[in-house]
């Protein structure tokens, strides 16, 4: 869980991004522009900052060279997709550089991959008897190890990471095995029904009618 500021001007996508933020565990604050962005990080201790480059009164751009968000870390999302400007703000000391529109899987994607670099913690997920460590790639149930596949794993972290988002089979396909893993959609479904029955996950696992599953926490 991390304290995330979201600097966004279009207040739609900014409540999205919260809502997102939230479902997978994390703690939101909202600032529409750069005086609001200014003004919260004098009540609001920021683990990473969503910044905007395209914002009245003080563009992300400009709060980063005014030092603003000091040591905290920062990921750009903009409809800025040139090359000359991820340069800049890359140059600028964002950690990552997200073009609009994207998925929500990606951004939280982005998201765990740069609190991990800055904030390391072992990564402990605990759900009813279900303790997930996914640094060691371990499970306990009951505090008893169970056994997991790498493919079962890798599938497992997916739907933890994205918790409370329905992903379709072919999206589950993608993230947790690559583009490249040679296999249907029906191998996702069998490798579900097995970590329900491991985990005692089948009140946790929802089927989704017609798109894939939800891990429901």
């Amino acid at each position: 869980m991390a304290n995330i500021l979201i600097v966004e001007d279009e207040e739609s996508i900014n409540d999205l991004i919260l809502m997102n933020l939230k479902l997978a565990g994390h703690i939101g604050k909202q600032a529409l522009d750069g005086s609001e962005a200014i003004a919260a990080m004098e009540e609001f201790k920021p683990d990473l900052v969503l910044l905007d480059v395209m914002l009245p009164y003080n563009d992300g751009f400009s709060l980063m060279e005014q030092n603003v968000f000091k040591d905290i870390p920062v990921i750009f999302l903009t409809a800025k997709d040139s090359t000359t400007d991820k340069v800049k703000g890359l140059k600028l000391g964002a950690d990552d550089y997200i073009v609009k529109p994207f998925e929500a899987v990606e951004l939280l994607a982005r998201v765990e991959a740069v609190l991990r670099r800055v904030k390391p913690t072992d990564r402990v997920i605990t759900v009813d008897n279900t303790s997930i460590y996914l640094d060691q790639r371990k499970v306990t149930v009951d505090g008893t190890p169970v056994e997991l596949t790498n493919r079962e794993f890798e599938l497992l972290e997916v739907l933890m990471t994205n918790r409370n988002i329905a992903l379709s089979r072919e999206k589950l396909l993608d993230l947790a095995w690559g583009y490249d893993y040679f296999g249907d959609t029906r191998t996702v479904d069998v490798h579900i029904t097995k970590l329900r029955k491991k985990l005692n996950f089948e009140d946790r696992i929802k089927t989704i009618y017609k798109l894939g599953y939800r891990m429901e926490i």
